[in-house]
């Protein structure tokens, strides 16, 4: 480069795999678009598990106009926090996952990152196979175990090339999948969709209050359960004020509109559904258009575990295993694949449990790196280093994080569990994520400007860095 600057090793080239696992990406490898940002989620969103959670609302006895508002009020609070979570990924050029190591410890970030970001990677991209494998075995009547390995194939191939490979696809899988699904809303509206009214006489009734509460958490919490992810995709952008700006407004706008879209249609859908089984009840409805509507729910599958097994992996790296990003992309999609296996019977039950306690561990976790980027000084770009530097073991944010979720227990509703307040006071709703969120930001106020629980002193290595930054690792 003519003014000194290295050319980029990876930069926007797209057949080639991506070098960097967890490494901060330097200045001359950033680049792209902010509106890449609302294709990224937008395809994410086209899934079918956000159908699947609309069925819900007649279960719960909600009418309909409740239930629309539940979902875009949650919709709206996701949004908004992946919005913010993603303008940090701008500025500081490091995956989230990392990020958390500022509040948490550098070895304090483990016990979070392995249940939050591996647990739940792995466990999703596993529920997102069962149902994209089912959609292609109604569809070819194939065995599900074929359709999923099919699946499962292509993911692990995609995640290997690594991230502008994943910004290209799901840029494709956009324009692919909208007008499958505006086809699925107009049947599904046309042949079986109801406005329904309140029904105290539901068998999942619990009150209007704590059905609504309950029901418009669980839009909240798909979008909470992405949050750790956010900044991986968002790491590459060139770091500009205007940048950042417009990648919040693409990401949440992404983010909202598919929530609300297909969390409708799953009202719409289920509140005349007369199968159990979540895509016999859309094979049901589509009816002529069966064939286009299950092609939509199983290619959907890829446009949202591109992101799963992409982010686990990364995940995997920031535990410090030694296994290179290929490596770890390969071993989550076989284990995701097992899992899928054994999960395909009972998937709704199994899903919303899922979606549970991974919102109830990750809604703390959240609210910790919001309040360290914005009033711990962690927005400094300055300040990366910390965040490998080794001899940071422990720090108060893990407290906090561990607190949040300590305080929620009692509040859990779950067919796995359920606290003693949910049990006593059932009309109150599902409040755990809720409480865990607000428990762990007070425990952060009061000690974010205490010393470090614990730095250990070393005359060697010390951190990942060269030079203040991390070189990158090839994978």
């Amino acid at each position: 480069m003519t003014d000194g600057t290295p050319a980029p090793v990876y930069g926007s080239a797209l057949t080639k795999v991506e070098p960097f696992g967890i490494d901060h990406i330097p200045d001359n490898e950033r680049h792209g678009k902010p509106s890449s940002q609302f294709f990224v989620w937008f395809a994410a969103g086209l899934n079918f598990p956000i159908i699947l959670l609309g069925f819900s609302a007649a279960w719960f006895g909600l009418s309909f106009g409740a239930a629309v508002t539940a979902i875009v009020v949650g919709a709206a609070l996701g949004s908004l926090l992946m919005a913010v979570m993603s303008r940090m990924g701008v500025r500081l050029g490091v995956a989230q996952q990392v990020q958390a190591r500022g509040p948490l410890g550098f070895f304090g970030n483990f016990l979070p990152v392995a249940y939050i970001n591996v647990f739940a990677g792995i466990g999703w991209a596993a529920v997102t196979v069962i149902l994209g494998g089912k959609a292609f075995a109604e569809l070819t009547h194939l065995p599900f175990w074929l359709c999923g390995a099919v699946l499962t194939a292509v993911e692990l191939v995609v995640s290997i090339y690594g991230y502008n490979m994943i910004n290209y696809l799901q840029k494709a899988l956009t324009y692919v999948l909208t007008p499958l699904f505006l086809l699925i809303t107009v049947v599904a509206v046309v042949r079986g969709g109801s406005l329904f009214r309140a029904d105290p006489e539901a068998s999942g009734y619990i009150g209007s209050a704590g059905g609504w509460i309950t029901f418009g958490g669980w839009f909240l919490s798909f979008l909470v359960a992405w949050a750790p992810f956010a900044s991986d995709y968002s790491r590459y952008l060139p770091d500009t004020p205007e940048v950042v700006t417009r990648t919040a407004w693409y990401t949440g706008l992404g983010n909202f509109v598919t929530i609300c879209w297909l969390g409708i249609l799953g009202v719409v859908v289920g509140g005349s559904a007369t199968s159990s089984d979540s895509i016999s009840a859309l094979h049901e409805l589509a009816g002529p258009f069966a064939v286009p509507a299950l092609l939509a729910v199983g290619l959907s599958a890829l446009a949202q575990n591109f992101l799963n097994v992409y982010g686990g992996a990364i995940s995997v790296q920031t535990l410090k295993i030694p296994v290179s990003r290929s490596q770890a992309v390969t071993a989550i999609c076989l284990v995701a694949y097992a899992i899928s296996l054994w999960g395909e019977a009972g998937t709704e039950d199994k899903f919303k449990v899922f979606l549970n306690l991974t919102a109830y561990f990750i809604a703390p976790f959240a609210a910790v790196l919001l309040l360290d980027f914005y009033l711990g000084g962690r927005s400094d770009p300055a300040r990366i280093s910390e965040l490998y530097d080794r001899r940071r073991v422990l720090d108060w944010g893990f407290v906090s994080w561990a607190g949040g979720v300590a305080a929620s227990v009692p509040f859990w509703q779950s067919s796995f569990y359920t606290g003693p307040f949910s049990a006593a006071y059932p009309g109150a709703g599902d409040l755990s994520m809720f409480v865990a969120a607000g428990a762990g930001a007070v425990l952060y106020l009061l000690t974010y400007r205490l010393k470090p629980l614990w730095v250990r002193r070393s005359s060697g290595a010390s951190s990942d860095l060269s030079s203040g930054e991390p070189s990158a690792v090839v994978s």
